[in-house]
């Protein structure tokens, strides 16, 4: 009888796999706490507000 022999490619493609989901859920939580704590959007005005609602609701010509 052949020996099975066990493959060492599919393991190590699935730890390249896991690390890499791994390493872009770390970046997206960085990213998010970022934006949190710099918080480009800043509260708005009363008129900026209403010129956003104006752009939005107008169709472009």
């Amino acid at each position: 009888m052949a020996q099975n022999s066990k493959s060492v490619l599919l393991p190590m493609v699935a730890a390249a796999v896991f690390a890499g989901l791994g390493r872009m859920v770390l970046q997206k939580v960085k990213a998010d706490r970022a934006a949190r704590e710099t918080r480009v959007a800043g509260p708005l005005d009363e008129k900026t507000r209403q010129w956003i609602s104006d752009v939005v609701r107008t169709p472009r010509h």
